[in-house]
């Protein structure tokens, strides 16, 4: 990766470092057995929504340009579809859901707005502040 392609931190592989463990938490969970515990009907969507949603605010905080971004976002939407089939096809204990990788999608989507609001920056400014 083109280190110009992020944003101007003190501590860019740490930054980046934890975005991509939290990528590899999404797809970990994902692909693990679902804990036994009762939630509404519907409730995983929001929780798929949430999940892309700040995995793609993520993206925004690191990278500078919005064509990055956008690559970014696409490539977790492609995460999302791809941890689908890998549901159906690799596990026993999940199944693949359309509606999950559309929550997903949309979470990305509402994500990558944040590259319109002055938040943007927030990691720039947190990482600056830091000792």
């Amino acid at each position: 990766m083109n280190p110009r392609a992020l944003r101007d931190f003190r501590r860019p592989r740490l930054w980046l470092g934890l975005w991509c463990l939290a990528i590899a938490a999404v797809v970990v969970a994902s692909l693990m057995p679902p804990p036994e515990m009762s939630v509404p009907r519907g409730f995983d969507k929001i929780e798929h929504l949430l999940g892309y949603l700040l995995l793609a605010a993520g993206a925004v905080l690191l990278f500078a340009r919005a064509n990055t971004q956008l690559k970014a976002g696409l490539g977790l939407v492609a995460l999302g579809i791809a941890l689908e089939f890998a549901q159906a096809g690799l596990t026993q204990t999940r199944t693949a859901d359309p509606a999950d990788a559309l929550a997903n999608a949309s979470g990305v989507a509402l994500g990558l707005l944040l590259t319109f609001s002055p938040f943007a920056r927030g990691l720039q400014w947190l990482d600056a502040r830091l000792p």
